[in-house]
């Protein structure tokens, strides 16, 4: 089980990429835009880095949604390896069945 102040900071990160998805966007439009003067573009980019580090998406990091385990994460299911054998063991996953030869 990962540390709870982790898990909330991987939430925090994604409320704020969320929230702030639009804005950097639009910047991002604006920044490369050639047609647009030089000055325009560079206060674009002033504002842009005046944005929280943790509103931009390359922050988040893949967490397991019942552990917190950030790796060995299969992304279509949202668990880890770990989660993914326990819960296929028990029959929890539809379709998925444990190997045994």
């Amino acid at each position: 089980m990962a540390k709870k102040s982790m898990v909330n900071r991987e939430v925090k990160r994604a409320r704020l990429v969320k929230q702030y998805a639009a804005k950097r966007a639009e910047l991002k439009a604006v920044i490369e835009n050639q047609s647009l003067p030089m000055e325009e573009r560079f206060n674009a980019t002033l504002k842009l880095a005046e944005l929280p580090r943790n509103s931009s998406a390359v922050r988040l990091h893949n967490r397991c949604q019942l552990t917190g385990r950030p790796h060995a994460y299969y992304r279509k299911l949202k668990l880890s390896r770990i989660m993914l054998r326990d819960l296929a063991s028990f029959g929890q996953i539809p379709g998925m069945v444990k190997s045994s030869w």
